[in-house]
């Protein structure tokens, strides 16, 4: 495993008006609650020479169907994650280990009506839903928690209500 390489990643933690983030469910685990996990933030791969700021927007636009936000905060390092043993060959061809990830703060500035998880004729996630920051780990798969609970601690001050 240590032979591969990390896969190049952005993530998007989109905070409302009221300091919510976005939370989709991925269509492949319809049913995960709690523990189990199932539930991501919108994150997504970097094309080769992409900036990871143009990266995010369009990863939002393809996931969730809308890039009605902007940039309030960047996480200041790469995160990385390992990839369970049981997913190494599976996901992405056995190409990666993981990921390593640029994780951006955004403020979604559009409408609930915005967000669109049917536009992509194989969509990636079948619901959605505002959550709490700090709830953000307990949704998550275990092989990424630590990196929602990092999130959660570093984008917090994004995490209160706007007028704007």
């Amino acid at each position: 495993m240590s032979d591969l390489p990390y896969r190049p990643n952005v993530g998007a933690v989109l905070f409302n008006r009221q300091g919510l983030v976005l939370v989709a469910r991925r269509a492949d685990m319809p049913n995960a609650e709690g523990p189990t996990g199932g539930w991501q933030l919108p994150q997504g791969g970097i094309d080769e020479g992409e900036d990871p700021r143009i990266a995010v927007f369009r990863e939002l636009e393809e996931e969730i169907g809308t890039a009605k936000a902007e940039i309030v905060g960047e996480h200041p390092d790469w995160l990385t994650y390992d990839l369970p043993l049981h997913l190494l060959g599976i996901s992405w061809t056995g190409r990666y280990r993981g990921q390593r990830q640029r994780w951006f703060a955004l403020r979604f500035i559009g409408q609930d009506s915005d967000i669109r998880l049917d536009l992509d004729p194989y969509p990636e996630f079948d619901a959605w839903r505002w959550t709490p920051l700090p709830d953000l780990p307990a949704l998550a798969v275990p092989f990424k928690r630590p990196i929602y609970e990092v999130l959660a601690t570093s984008f917090a001050c994004f995490a209160t209500e706007t007028t704007t």
